[in-house]
């Protein structure tokens, strides 16, 4: 692992997710020895969050649609991403 890994805010979620997945089979492989397991348990821990955050933005954008009285959306409302 080097030093030069993209932090989570850098990568898309497509890419951490993508990320996340290689780090759960590498921990599942049981070939990772206890050091490297550590350091990428703390990289997988940060990039779920990662995730996740990405995930409730898109949750709360999809939410902010703004529905007419004729039920058909009529424009959406950007939500805030903190």
């Amino acid at each position: 692992m080097t030093d030069a890994a993209p932090t989570p805010a850098e990568l898309s979620f497509e890419d951490a997710l993508q990320r996340l997945e290689q780090i759960v089979s590498r921990l599942e492989s049981g070939q990772a020895p206890l050091e490297e397991s550590i350091v990428l348990y703390e990289e997988g821990a940060r990039l779920k969050a990662h995730c996740e955050e990405r995930l409730k933005a898109a949750q709360l954008r999809v939410e902010k649609i703004v529905v007419g009285a004729d039920g058909q959306p009529k424009g959406a409302e950007p939500a805030a991403f903190e």
